[in-house]
């Protein structure tokens, strides 16, 4: 019988299709495991490969088949999709993860360990309760609008409506002021859980070396460092800033042919949470530059004729091991 030199594994919650592969690329076996029998299949197998979809559970597999001694490559979907043949079934993503992770020059994801893993769900939490304050916020200030009593945008001016509901106004009615309290008493446990998230995202940042090191670049906060730690995979796989910056999205989009090249807007096709948090951080450096009329900082002051380079930033601070130091 031919050993087994990769396992392929279409994951899913409770059902796992694994298509086993010989050395010379022949289909062994392809076929439903549950979660209980695909755990005991990784425990008893030689060790081999084992290829995945980059998915949300992943990487928790990867660091079980790593445990039992199994070579782990997690392939991203974008790169599996095209080795899908004629119509899309749980059999044909297997065979089509088996052919993709057999491509020599193929681009594979970190297994992430537990800990990586961790500091993004304190990231996700936290950006998930501000979305919620947000969305209480504005739906608070939806409804009081229609009676008239407006407020500017922001938790900061929630007094504002904090006070119109206090004071007796004849044109609220007494069941808009209750359902204003529901509304204000929602908003200020969030903004209570918020605060203590972004306190330990702080506490982390000043005892962790790397995240000091990151905080110390202008517009990089405990936030922002946090993500980068969190959702980043490791810098110093990238020969240079400009491939890291590529990564997260934030490099041109190509459409060459014929030796003429083409560069479009920035292509945003890397890391959501990590790009979205450079944009803003850049933009409130442009600003505080803007508002003092100049900087110290030759970098700084040049940044409002030039495109920020934050996340090339990251990668030198980061793979040179030294904090920032002004230009």
């Amino acid at each position: 019988m031919m050993t087994i030199s990769m396992l392929a594994v279409d994951l899913s919650k409770g059902s796992f299709q694994v298509c086993a592969v010989g050395s010379d690329g022949t289909v062994l076996y392809n076929r439903a495991l549950s979660r209980a029998r695909f755990a005991l299949l990784l425990a008893d197998q030689p060790a081999c490969v084992v290829a995945m979809e980059a998915c949300a559970t992943s990487h928790h597999w990867g660091r079980v088949a790593q445990a039992s001694g199994h070579e782990v490559r997690l392939v991203p979907a974008v790169y599996v999709k095209p080795f899908v043949k004629r119509q899309k079934n749980d059999r044909a993503d297997a065979e089509a993860i088996a052919e993709a992770a057999a491509r020599p020059r193929m681009r594979f994801v970190a297994v992430k360990s537990a800990e990586t893993q961790g500091r993004a769900v304190a990231f996700r939490t936290h950006q998930c309760l501000v979305r919620q304050r947000t969305q209480l916020i504005n739906a608070l200030c939806g409804h009081l609008a229609e009676f008239g009593v407006v407020a500017p945008k922001g938790p900061a001016n929630l007094k504002v409506l904090d006070e119109a509901l206090a004071v007796e106004v004849a044109d609220l009615p007494v069941a808009v002021r209750a359902i204003g309290t529901i509304y204000l008493d929602q908003i200020a446990g969030l903004t209570q859980v918020i605060e203590r998230l972004a306190d330990e995202l702080e506490t982390t940042s000043r005892t962790d070396a790397d995240l000091r090191r990151l905080c110390t670049i202008p517009g990089i906060g405990p936030v922002t460092a946090g993500a980068v730690a969190a959702f980043a995979p490791d810098l110093d796989t990238f020969d240079s800033e400009r491939n890291f910056a590529a990564c997260l999205g934030l490099g041109p989009r190509q459409r060459s042919t014929g030796g003429k090249a083409k560069l479009g807007s920035v292509s945003k096709m890397g890391q959501t949470d990590i790009r979205r948090l450079l944009i803003v951080g850049a933009m409130s450096v442009i600003r505080w530059v803007v508002r003092k009329g100049g900087s110290a900082n030759r970098w700084l002051t040049t940044l409002v004729a030039r495109k920020p380079k934050m996340a090339r930033t990251i990668w030198a601070v980061t793979t040179k091991q030294e904090d920032y130091r002004m230009a």
